[in-house]
């Protein structure tokens, strides 16, 4: 078990720092600030009445990330101390799944993740993501503007989300909407929860029924011998923790490579890979900014702050990679070239370069069918989505020269 400094105090003097008001999605720098200054353990809301221990030491975020003897990923004593309308219930609400469980059982979910992600050929999803940006550029490319957050990334998720889960475009639109109201943890996030709880549930439902070449089916015939609930709850968290952070992922790219003119024109021009902005966002704008949620099994002092048992410890991947940012030495690379938006340890991300494929090739794609792109607002006027959790642009809006998927000279 891992040893830490003497504590300091129970909590923090401070009032906590709320995470859930709308100057956070504004700037949440200034808040990551007022954390750090409490030290490497914050104090914090998530929402109004829900308090949350929150790291932003990046040393401290690893230690508790691989110390399972000390913290827990069940949140079922935490769950039993709030309110059923809790708004962000949603995304912390125990499930039988990998994200949930601790032991024998983690490995058990997370194997059967592993193993049928791994059946996806590179080329294969390489294809779907192509496919689902040649529809969505069939939609936007006649008209000469759009919104690249709300008429791309989000539905660019959901169009290749659908089609590796065996659903119909048409579902796409339902899947979008439901896990934007719940991750945004606000007063819709009940909703959400229930519609895209509806949603998966229909899904295993018709796969139970009858299976396909499919990820639902995948696991339902996994040897692992997972319950049909047991894979609902898997698809539950695939779903959610594949389509909004990549989603976010790709437009928060896209609007850092818009903003600076002399990037984008060595990006389109092949002079520069489109992994290097992906990387990028992942060091200093994560879209999943404050996650890895743990729990104390038991009262602990960690690293100068006592931590009660049943309160969440929230990892906070926004306020290090800041902290990173603000270390840059040659103008493009922090001192310290990792980061932890994958997070570390037993739950690190199972399927990262799954996410890195779709994103890299989404962002080519369109560049490639519409390379004139000009953002219509500068960066620093782009709005954000409030939620706790992540860093999630409102919308991206661009022009560019109409065109068409079928004229001459696109990308085939």
């Amino acid at each position: 078990m891992t040893t830490y400094p003497p504590g300091r105090q129970a909590f923090s003097r401070s009032a906590p720092v709320r995470l859930w008001e709308d100057g956070f999605a504004l700037d949440p720098y200034r808040y990551y600030a007022d954390l750090r200054a409490q030290g490497p353990v914050g104090w914090a809301e998530l929402a109004p009445g829900v308090p949350a221990y929150v790291v932003t030491d990046r040393r401290a975020a690893l230690n508790l990330l691989h110390d399972t003897e000390t913290f827990s990923h069940d949140p079922r004593p935490w769950e039993s101390t709030v309110a059923d309308d809790t708004p962000v219930l949603g995304m912390m609400r125990w499930r039988p799944n990998s994200l949930f469980a601790d032991g024998t059982a983690h490995v058990r979910y997370r194997r059967s993740l592993i193993d049928t992600f791994e059946r996806i050929e590179p080329h294969d999803l390489r294809a779907r993501v192509h496919g689902a940006v040649r529809v969505l550029v069939g939609r936007i490319g006649p008209r000469g503007r759009a919104d690249l957050v709300g008429e791309f990334a989000r539905p660019l998720m959901a169009l290749v989300f659908n089609s590796l889960f065996g659903l119909p475009d048409s579902q796409s639109d339902r899947l979008e909407s439901a896990l934007g109201k719940m991750m945004e943890g606000g007063s819709q996030a009940a909703e959400g929860e229930a519609e895209f709880g509806g949603y998966v549930l229909g899904l295993i439902a018709a796969k139970a029924e009858r299976r396909g070449d499919d990820l639902p089916s995948w696991l339902l015939d996994h040897p692992a011998g997972l319950t049909p609930e047991e894979v609902t709850w898997q698809v539950f968290l695939t779903l959610g923790a594949g389509h909004e952070p990549t989603a976010n992922l790709v437009s928060n790219a896209l609007s850092r490579i818009l903003g600076n003119p002399l990037y984008y024109s060595t990006l389109t021009s092949g002079a520069r890979p489109v992994m290097d902005a992906v990387v990028e966002v992942l060091h200093h704008e994560t879209p999943l900014a404050n996650y890895g949620i743990h729990y104390a099994r038991r009262p602990v002092t960690f690293h100068g702050t006592w931590i009660r048992a049943a309160v969440p410890v929230v990892i906070s991947y926004g306020a290090l990679a800041h902290t990173a940012e603000q270390e840059v030495t040659d103008g493009r690379h922090p001192k310290d070239a990792s980061h932890l938006s994958w997070s570390a340890g037993p739950h690190a991300c199972p399927v990262r370069q799954h996410t890195l494929l779709i994103a890299t090739e989404a962002i080519e794609r369109l560049t490639q069918w519409l390379p004139d792109l000009e953002p219509v607002l500068p960066r620093e006027r782009l709005s954000w989505r409030p939620g706790p959790f992540h860093r999630s642009l409102t919308s991206l809006p661009v022009r560019f020269s109409p065109r068409s998927p079928d004229q001459p000279g696109d990308p085939s």
